[in-house]
């Protein structure tokens, strides 16, 4: 064979696919997985901890840019008071044990949600850890705290209204464009992929805006059983997927 025909067949082998520039997880099923092994929902809780871990250090070996997990609803304060002191405990933890390895990594931390009413220390771990990591130019972890999707989307059509009324913006002039920039994820792409787990089929008022085009892909494990292997599998699965955005399919041809 020439070097020219190695050339070409080398030219010609298929490249490997681009991760998913933004993956979003619904992380679901630490209950469930303490209970199938007679422990109390605060192990599930710790163990689901223990897979963000995974997780983000699975988000920066795929090459994913943008991760965003959702870590605590607005509808998760009606959980009964134990448990949500458990979380709220193993937040802190997770932010004094793990901002400095996320920092070293050159994670860029992000919150989303609604701060209004967060208790002092919650709201200063919050600060702290996006004022840490802003300068990081590596993965940007989004933590989705205190979050739900349609309050969001009032959060900014009041911001929006707010400025009309200021004189500061027309009526005319708000669009899609205007109400995403609203939005607590402004700087953030939408996300490609949504991995649920626990294999749950709905979306749980979750950025409710932004995944109107993402692919989801729905994983039967447990949360805490989350890991690299399914993180990858559930990308190959993406790449599978013919994303047409409301046009006609490329492998129609």
């Amino acid at each position: 064979m020439s070097e020219t025909q190695t050339i070409a067949r080398r030219e010609a082998a298929p490249q490997p696919c681009p991760p998913p520039a933004h993956v979003a997880i619904i992380m679901d099923g630490n209950g469930r997985w303490a209970a199938r092994r007679g422990l109390p929902r605060v192990e599930g809780h710790r163990r689901g901890v223990e897979a963000v871990r995974r997780s983000v250090r699975a988000a920066i070996d795929l090459g994913v840019r943008y991760l965003t997990i959702y870590s605590f609803s607005s509808e998760n304060w009606r959980r009964p008071p134990a448990e949500v002191a458990d979380l709220m405990g193993l937040l802190k933890l997770f932010v004094r044990r793990d901002l400095a390895e996320l920092d070293a990594a050159n994670v860029r931390v992000r919150i989303i949600g609604d701060r209004e009413g967060l208790s002092p220390d919650i709201a200063g771990l919050l600060i702290e850890a996006e004022e840490r990591t802003a300068r990081n130019t590596g993965l940007t972890l989004a933590v989705a705290f205190n979050y739900g999707g349609r309050q969001e989307i009032v959060r900014a059509a009041r911001r929006l209204a707010e400025a009309v009324a200021a004189g500061t913006l027309r009526p005319d002039e708000i669009d899609a464009d205007r109400l995403a920039g609203a939005l607590d994820t402004v700087g953030i792409p939408d996300p490609d992929l949504v991995i649920r787990t626990s294999g749950e089929q709905r979306l749980s008022n979750f950025l409710t805006w932004q995944t109107a085009y993402s692919e989801y892909v729905l994983i039967p494990d447990f949360w805490p059983d989350f890991d690299h292997g399914a993180f990858a599998a559930a990308i190959d699965e993406y790449h599978r997927r013919d994303r047409r955005f409301g046009g006609l399919s490329e492998k129609a041809g």
